[in-house]
């Protein structure tokens, strides 16, 4: 499980056995999420975290989301 970056306690993480199209997982303190990047922007495609965290978290991976298209390429190809 390819960690990504770290931040304000989220962790941002890819499985092994990841499909298009590009996203990235969320986990903050047990609770999971899966954000789909956009054109550069995190939506959001599941979620368990509160309502604020699934918000910061969107707005964490917007902010980094040449990192996590980048990162995707370089694992998935």
């Amino acid at each position: 499980m390819p960690k990504i970056f770290e931040a304000e306690g989220f962790s941002f993480f890819f499985y092994m056995n990841e499909h298009e199209p590009v996203h990235v997982h969320v986990r903050k303190q047990g609770k999971l999420a899966k954000f789909e990047i956009v054109n550069g922007i995190a939506r959001p495609i599941f979620g368990k975290l509160s309502k604020a965290d699934m918000t910061k978290a969107g707005e964490l991976a917007t902010e980094n989301s040449m990192l996590i298209i980048s990162k995707w390429f370089e694992i998935f190809g």
